[in-house]
């Protein structure tokens, strides 16, 4: 009897957690990553304006801005630099272009560095260099083969990222914590779930800066 079955089960589940990846990856980017104009990035970052943007409700709070330049400094570093091995974004003239001479991820940051990084980033340049970053990502995991899900970071990775000033004030904790940690779920918990827990924030600070949550 001949088997309807794949003959290539580890090519198939590749290929579909590559597509369940890309899928959830449109529910954080804008509509020009993915083309998913619902997506959670596309309710909450969508038609603001520069001063919204900006607006810290209290102090407490970071900005619009600064959430959108966290995830994507976060998602650059982590996926390019430390997965990938391969160059950032960043390191393509974007630091000139947002404004913003700072090349860590902005873990830790002190409340008067969001402040001055909220008013000095530039905000076209800083949704140009998200959808890039999102594309990238995009590009990178499209070519997965069933290889490229296994493994662990390497220390090696992460040094490579420290030594790039990737991880500012928390520099010391990343090289400790990182190592050795499945590639599969760092994918996902930094290009997926920490850019959620951060649209999340998101929409917390649009409903205090009383423009709606976005959601």
């Amino acid at each position: 009897m001949i088997s309807s079955g794949s003959t290539h089960p580890e090519e198939d589940r590749s290929m579909e957690a590559r597509d369940l990846f890309l899928s959830q990856h449109s529910i954080v980017h804008s509509a020009a990553v993915a083309g998913n104009a619902m997506s959670s990035a596309e309710r909450v970052f969508g038609g603001l304006s520069d001063e919204q943007m900006r607006i810290r409700p209290r102090e407490e709070l970071n900005s619009l801005a600064w959430i959108m330049w966290h995830i994507a400094r976060t998602e650059d570093i982590f996926v390019n630099l430390m997965l990938a091995g391969r160059p950032q974004v960043f390191d393509d003239a974007w630091g000139g272009r947002l404004r913003v001479a700072r090349r860590d991820l902005g873990t830790g940051m002190k409340s008067p560095e969001v402040a001055e990084l909220t008013r000095q980033v530039d905000l076209a340049a800083l949704r140009e260099y998200r959808d890039m970053v999102g594309r990238r990502t995009r590009e990178i995991v499209g070519a997965f083969g069933p290889g490229d899900w296994g493994g662990e970071i390497s220390a090696s990775a992460v040094e490579r990222a420290a030594a790039a000033d990737a991880f500012g004030v928390v520099r010391e904790m990343f090289l400790k914590v990182f190592p050795g940690r499945p590639r599969a779920l760092a994918l996902s918990g930094i290009a997926l779930f920490h850019a959620a827990g951060h649209l999340g924030e998101a929409g917390t600070i649009r409903s205090a800066g009383g423009f709606g949550s976005g959601i």
